[in-house]
Formats: structure tokens, sequence, C-alpha cells
């Protein structure tokens, strides 16, 4: 299969549980404008699916997700940039009001767009090798996935705003402490569903 056949997102559903599993590792698992409009129906169509009791979202290889395409965000005006922003705000409320219990098996990187959608799961687990910024400040940006308002609840807004304004990564054992993660299990995948068969 050619690099261009791979599908960014592959989906199963195991009984009550469905796993959602960004799958482009060779592009660090970016959420570009074409892997927006596949998440949007995925996300769509699970969360309207009243026989599922969890959604688990992956990554593959040691990324879970990296963010948007900073190539798409450099092409941006104005009023493509509210309406991308719009479109992603969008997309992480559906997870968040999701009536599924939704966990993010955070494997690797998870930057950025990525940690917010992270955030916007009910639960957050990583392995022991997970990686997590919001690197934004880095490129005289920010996030405009609603990570400015869920971070900050989550942990607190000092330590948010220091994340925010230095760009700097955390590890797995910072990011539990500070109590972004929950747990931390190695594999992730499988602490997943064990949540996800017990919530």
């Amino acid at each position: 299969m050619s690099q261009h056949a791979t599908p960014a997102i592959v989906t199963d559903v195991e009984g009550t549980i469905a796993i959602v599993r960004f799958n482009r590792p060779a592009e660090r698992n970016t959420l570009s404008t074409p892997v927006l409009d596949q998440l949007d129906s995925i996300v769509s169509e699970l969360t309207a699916n009243p026989h599922l009791r969890a959604i688990i979202f992956t990554g593959t290889g040691d990324v879970f997700l990296s963010g948007a395409d900073i190539r798409e965000l450099s092409k941006l005006d104005q009023t493509s940039a509210r309406a991308f922003s719009q479109r992603g705000q969008a997309i992480m409320q559906r997870i968040a009001g999701a009536k599924q219990t939704t966990i993010a098996a955070i494997n690797g990187y998870c930057m950025g767009g990525g940690l917010d959608l992270a955030l916007a799961c009910n639960v957050r687990i990583a392995s022991s090798t997970a990686v997590f910024a919001h690197p934004g400040a880095r490129l005289g940006i920010i996030t405009g996935w609603s990570g400015t308002q869920r971070l900050p609840r989550l942990i607190g807004k000092d330590a948010a705003i220091d994340l925010f304004v230095t760009a700097r990564r955390l590890s797995s054992e910072e990011a539990l402490q500070l109590g972004l993660i929950s747990e931390i299990c190695d594999p992730v995948l499988e602490g997943a569903l064990r949540l996800a068969t017990t919530s």
C-alpha cells in the first residue's frame, strides 16, 4: 500500500467500544484540513451511536497528534483563519459533549491541537514516553481549538499560562504531577480499554 493510500484515521468498533487511531506517523499525525474533515465525520457518527459506551482516541508509532498543519496555517488570512479555528472548536466541543466516555490514550507526542483534543476528552492516560506541549508561542501563534479554556480549568491558571508562554515540553511524569493526565500506563491502549470497560 502506498503512503498516499494509507488512511489518515482508522476506526475499529469492538462491541460497545470504538477506537479512533490517527494513522499518519510519517506526517506526525497532523490535523490537516482533510484529516479534520474525516475526524468530523467519524466523531459525528460515533457520538450518535447509542450502542457505544466509550470512544478511545490514540495515535501511531511515537506520535499521538501533533496538531494543525503548520504549512496550512501559514496560508490562512484573517477570514479563513477564523473559519479554521471555529471548525476545530466545533469538533472538540462535539467530543467534549459526547454521551459516551471519551478517553485519550496518549502514546507519544501530544502537541498543540492534539493536546486540545486530549483536553476535550473525559479521561487522559499516557504512555511513559509521551510528551506534551503547546508550542505555538515559538511560532508567534496560540491554539485556537479551546485549549486556552480547558487547560487552565484542568491544571490551574498559572501552570497553563506557563505552558502557553514558554512552549516547554512536559514528560508523562510532569503531566501526571500537574493533573494533565490521570495515569501512566504501558501499553497505553490496554489501559484505555480497561478503563472503557469499567466506565
